[in-house]
């Protein structure tokens, strides 16, 4: 259980005493990296016993501070401290829910947005469905994670059927769990998980990425048509066409050939290929995991 708000409040002149203790025992050494390696969970639960809620507040503020500087600020992004500050945190707290959410949320988004390891996020959303079995909502997130990111919609459908069976679950996990085994991999039934998402989301993070998958998902349709567009132009000139603009001339262009946060589509005239492009928030690493539904 979380600590109340007022106990917060009386604790909170303890967390610079605490932070300045763990820097102070590194003498010269005193970057946050250094710290993550010396410390563990467990010797800070030792460190200040009946303080672990306190110190789990500490080391969380700790991991948004790093995503957030890694993914914004950092000119080489990496993440490898992720997945250590996070086990710190619910190493302390092991019913910090949100931890686990927002956790398994910046480990699964393909670099360079997130740390690009969804086994990772998947792992830490079972271990809080162990330590929370009663949260329907940590068993939904392990389903629509184990499906978007690993494509096992046989393990998905297990997780949110088990998830159905919890007091308070929504009665639409069932036709979800029958939907990820019968359209594994398709984009409308991904478009409803991450709808799902952005509905049940509180204003941050969570709700974002949910936005943020969801116009992506509208800017893969969109390239479709678009190359569909090529084709027909190709079938009637006997070439591809040079531009989208040239697609456009031909009265072939049924759109604005920019995405949905307004960039610009990716063409090649060599094949009619079009892709979100890289200087979209759109886009996403080319790779198995990276590469989406496309």
């Amino acid at each position: 259980m979380r600590w109340p708000r007022l106990a917060w409040l009386l604790f909170a002149p303890l967390v610079p005493l605490a932070q300045t203790r763990i820097d102070g025992s590194l003498g010269a050494f005193r970057a946050q990296e250094e710290v993550l390696y010396l410390w563990s969970g467990d010797q800070v639960r030792r460190l200040f016993p009946g303080l672990e809620g306190v110190m789990a507040d500490v080391y969380w503020l700790r991991t948004v501070q790093y995503f957030g500087g890694q993914r914004v600020f950092a000119t080489e992004k990496r993440f490898d401290l992720l997945e250590p500050l996070i086990d710190i945190t619910v190493t302390l707290d092991p019913r910090f829910e949100i931890a686990y959410r927002y956790g398994a949320s910046f480990l699964a988004e393909p670099w360079p947005i997130g740390a690009g390891k969804p086994e990772a996020a998947v792992a830490l959303l079972e271990r809080g469905v162990a330590n929370m079995p009663q949260s329907w909502l940590l068993q939904q997130h392990l389903g629509f994670y184990t499906y978007f990111f690993l494509r096992d919609p046989s393990r998905a459908a297990d997780a949110l059927l088990a998830a159905r069976k919890l007091p308070g679950a929504p009665p639409w996990l069932e036709t979800m769990a029958a939907d990820f085994l019968a359209k594994a991999g398709d984009r409308e039934t991904s478009r409803k998980m991450w709808a799902r998402l952005y509905e049940q989301q509180e204003e941050g993070p969570l709700k974002r990425n949910a936005l943020n998958q969801l116009q992506r998902l509208d800017a893969l349709d969109q390239a479709d048509v678009l190359e569909r567009g090529a084709s027909e132009f190709r079938r009637r000139w006997g070439r591809w066409p040079e531009s989208l603009r040239e697609l456009g001339q031909a009265g072939l262009l049924p759109f604005a050939p920019v995405d949905p946060t307004g960039v610009p589509y990716q063409y090649d005239p060599r094949d009619g290929k079009v892709e979100i492009a890289a200087a979209s928030p759109l886009w996403r690493h080319p790779g198995p995991l990276g590469s989406g539904l496309r």
